[in-house]
């Protein structure tokens, strides 16, 4: 499911199936933690391994994991495809961890958002442009991955012309993508706030749990929250990512690669998540500096 994530800049992909990825068995390189063991280990240490056990063992599509240190647990989210043998298995992993693991259910479905905020098009793909950048003194600006994966091209107008080319993509595994302008017309970095203006960006910043934070897509416009969660796990149906940041922000198809941001700092670019805007949801979102470092890219 393409996305279109916040940001003045959105761009809205409509979801073409991204290769699906096999996420093999890693299943016997992590022992569970028994709690009697797990009680034994400094909080940090029992987080951590808790983890370890559920990226080796739990790895289910529709499931997401983050660490709540305040709670000192490992909160695991499954939506309503998590039936059966896979609900079986979760719920087998889960217990071995003692009262470490939490796991809610979710009544949405865990998925990629597509569409649009500021809408970028790429064929009949529309996502969200999340922040202007530069990479090698060109142009260029970064979306979700999953938006890049389905598309070379990109135009602000469905089959309009050309405006930028995709050159680097990266999904599942990471969520980010860059695009190149294909003029060399000055960017600056800031985000659509959807009739109220536009907020200037001017550097990345990592995000950390309890920071109140917006998001801007072309489907629902801003929304406000809470970050709850940082290096969170998804594991979409198309694959897994990790690192990734967790807010109670809602956001709906079309806001996916929308920018996440605190002020003039650039935090994330919408991955995907669970709910809406009528009803609620969590959102999840590619953090913006390891998007930049790996690109060789900067806010600008």
């Amino acid at each position: 499911m393409p996305s279109l994530k916040t940001f003045r800049l959105s761009f809205r992909v409509l979801p073409a199936a991204a290769a699906a990825t096999a996420f093999a068995a890693l299943a016997a390189v992590t022992a569970p933690v028994a709690p009697a063991a797990a009680a034994a280990q400094s909080p940090a240490a029992r987080l951590a391994a808790a983890r370890q056990t559920l990226d080796a063992r739990a790895a289910i599509p529709g499931t997401a994991w983050v660490t709540d240190p305040r709670a000192d647990r490992v909160v695991v989210t499954a939506d309503p495809t998590v039936t059966g043998a896979r609900l079986a298995r979760l719920t087998e992993v889960a217990d071995s961890l003692g009262d470490t693991v939490v796991v809610r259910r979710t009544a949405a479905r865990l998925t990629r958002f597509a569409a649009g905020g500021d809408a970028m098009w790429g064929g009949a793909a529309r996502c969200s442009l999340g922040f202007n950048v530069s990479r090698g003194g060109r142009p260029a600006f970064l979306t979700a991955g999953h938006c890049g994966n389905v598309t070379p091209e990109w135009s602000g107008t469905r089959g309009g012309p050309r405006v930028a080319v995709t050159e680097t993509s990266v999904f599942p595994g990471q969520d980010y993508a860059l695009a190149r302008y294909t003029d060399s017309s000055v960017r600056p970095s800031a985000v659509d706030l959807h009739g109220g203006g536009s907020r200037t960006i001017t550097r990345a910043g990592e995000a950390h749990p309890g920071e109140r934070v917006q998001r801007s897509g072309s489907t629902t416009g801003v929304h406000g929250g809470t970050v709850t969660g940082v290096n969170a796990t998804v594991n979409y149906q198309e694959g897994r990512v990790d690192g990734l940041i967790e807010t109670d922000i809602c956001a709906e198809p079309g806001d996916s690669g929308g920018p996440l941001f605190d002020r003039d700092t650039a935090l994330g670019i919408t991955s995907g998540g669970t709910g809406n805007c009528r009803t609620g949801g969590k959102t999840y979102y590619q953090p913006v500096p390891r998007a930049l470092r790996a690109l060789g890219a900067s806010i600008g």
